[in-house]
């Protein structure tokens, strides 16, 4: 049997996001990602899914949303 390490993707609004370092937490690629989405600062994360060899994450904006 072989491993494969299978490689992260950050998903907002329908964009794709390549991981810009595989030692940050997913937090960190968040707070990473706001400087240039800054819709971002308030954001959530969903997943991790695993799709077609690679770990999903996405990135949820909360603007615009109460409670």
């Amino acid at each position: 049997m072989k491993s494969k390490e299978l490689k992260r993707i950050f998903i907002h609004k329908e964009t794709e996001l390549d991981d810009p370092n595989i030692n940050l937490n997913v937090n960190d690629v968040l707070d990473f990602y706001s400087g240039q989405y800054p819709e971002l600062t308030n954001a959530s994360v969903e997943g991790p899914e695993i799709k077609e060899d690679k770990i999903v994450y996405k990135f949820q904006s909360n603007i615009g949303t109460k409670g």
